[in-house]
């Protein structure tokens, strides 16, 4: 029989192909299924891209902590491989693309679902334009004929916030280019983009290791921070960095509808993607802690990563390293971008955003929903262009987005906590796969593990939020942003609000059964 979609509902999964199994929900294969697990697990470790935003955030860190905060990077991979245990089991049993949306909208019904993916898609959006601008750091150094505008690179200035927004620009076009021709090219620039990284990171970690100018017990060394009062807030507020880098790992969700055998393929990436990004970042970590010139001279909190690069690799081997992140820089924004489009075909598919119709259409050549990449790829640019007028603002948006990510990953963890102390999974050890083989499950120790996750991410979204002037307002020119965590989840809810397809029906149905 057919019945309407509610939250929750038990779906039983079939032998048959993964169109039969989609057909299950309610939906028909339009989407290209051509992902393999590789190319799974690439779209999830390329989102997360320690290279890129290690890079970019190692002096926040420590500027926060000094070398004890290597620890946070631990903290919170712990608490984020609860909320990736989570999403594995969901991912096994609702392998549909704008996953975060779908997996609260089944846990907590349609509101609830709704303002998920609307909190989701707003911080791709930011987090894509973030990742496109930190080409300015990079590419004007490996050649200064990438310096278009001006000859200043550095991102505070004029010269250097119009270039950086002019790079971002043209790498967004690339990457609509790419997302609009189909998921296997999308598919091949990621895997061999990762590939790259990982060998990338591989040689730094060795190069690090290899120069090292004090022991591994430098971790436990709390720096200037830890001579004053305190110093546990300080350590708190470093693990911003963390925070920050560890996000997007349940990318191999949204694209479940475009992976061969998803139920098995997305638990394993998502767990897998999570694990060796904490290992890498915490091995690139370490090994800068271990290999820096000074940690008392203030340069290792102002320049992060790069300083210390600087000082072991020789400049032709540092070319080649800026050269493979720029890579990084690429299909992370790629990744970012994609899981945004996917995570708008799903809720327009639904009939959740204006102009459903359109949005939901699929190219039957390429088998990708072109517009939803289009319109992804020009927020984006307009959201870079606030970088021209003032870059702190800028900052605090890139910041705060990031808020709105762990909104979004309570609003599946907090339902399924719900619906799992009401017996969910109801067929626990009876599900299988395509192939027959069992689903992934928590079994008996998934309330304990849900549990972990809701208090993790709520205490993050808290430690986000806090109005620290020296996150939100470093110059302290605009008191008013030291506010942007409450004020920016305020606004979002308002938006949201005035934005939902209020009156609406849900039209979908899905056949369920024993």
């Amino acid at each position: 029989m057919s019945v309407p979609i509610t939250p929750a509902t038990g779906v039983r999964p079939t032998s048959g192909t993964d169109a039969g199994d989609l057909g299950e929900f309610g939906y028909d294969q339009q989407l290209h299924r051509s992902l393999g697990r590789f190319s799974s697990f690439a779209a999830g470790f390329s989102f997360v891209s320690i290279l890129t935003t290690i890079f970019q955030l190692f002096g926040l860190g420590f500027g926060f902590g000094g070398p004890a905060f290597f620890w946070t990077w631990i903290a919170v991979f712990i608490g984020q491989y609860t909320v990736a245990l989570c999403f594995a089991e969901l991912a096994a049993r609702y392998p549909v693309s704008g996953a975060i949306y779908q997996w609260s909208r089944r846990m907590g019904g349609e509101i609830l679902g709704w303002f998920g993916g609307w909190f989701m898609i707003l911080a791709q959006i930011v987090t894509a334009s973030a990742a496109a601008i930190a080409l300015q750091v990079v590419l004007p150094s490996v050649w200064s004929g990438f310096q278009i505008i001006g000859d200043d690179p550095a991102l505070t200035s004029s010269s250097g916030a119009a270039n950086a927004v002019l790079l971002g620009a043209v790498l967004l076009v690339i990457t609509t280019v790419i997302n609009c021709i189909g998921v296997r090219w999308m598919g091949y620039v990621t895997t061999i983009g990762v590939c790259c990284e990982i060998v990338g990171v591989v040689a730094i970690i060795l190069a690090l290791f290899t120069h090292s100018h004090r022991g591994p017990d430098v971790v436990f060394d709390t720096g200037l921070p830890g001579t004053e009062d305190g110093y546990i807030w300080a350590w708190i507020a470093s693990g911003l960095m963390a925070a920050y880098v560890m996000v997007g790992f349940g990318s191999a969700g949204e694209l479940a509808e475009e992976t061969r055998n998803p139920r098995r393929v997305a638990p394993k990436t998502i767990r897998q993607a999570l694990t060796l990004s904490a290992v890498g970042g915490a091995l690139l970590i370490l090994g800068a802690l271990m290999a820096a010139p000074s940690l008392t001279d203030g340069r290792l909190a102002d320049e992060g990563l790069p300083y210390v690069l600087n000082t072991v690799l020789s400049s032709p081997w540092g070319t080649v390293l800026l050269c493979d992140v720029a890579i990084a820089i690429l299909i992370c924004t790629l990744a970012i971008q994609t899981a945004a489009s996917r995570l708008m075909f799903s809720m327009a598919r639904d009939g959740r955003l204006p102009f459903s119709a359109v949005l939901s259409h699929v190219n039957t050549r390429t088998g990708t929903p072109i517009l939803p990449s289009v319109i992804i790829g020009v927020l984006c640019v307009v959201v870079l262009l606030v970088n021209v007028g003032n870059d702190a603002i800028f900052a605090t948006l890139t910041s705060v987005c990031i808020i709105l990510i762990y909104l979004a990953y309570l609003a599946v963890t907090v339902p399924l906590l719900i619906q799992r102390l009401k017996g969910w999974p109801c067929k626990r050890g009876r599900e299988t796969d395509a192939e027959g083989q069992p689903l992934f499950t928590l079994g008996p120790v998934g309330v304990v593990i849900n549990i972990l996750a809701v208090c993790y991410g709520a205490l993050m979204v808290v430690n986000l939020s806090w109005p620290r002037a020296e996150i939100y307002n470093p110059s302290g020119d605009m008191p008013l942003l030291q506010w942007a965590g409450p004020l920016t989840i305020i606004a979002c809810v308002l938006l949201g609000l005035c934005a939902f397809p209020w009156g609406k029906k849900h039209l979908k149905t899905v056949k369920v059964g024993e």
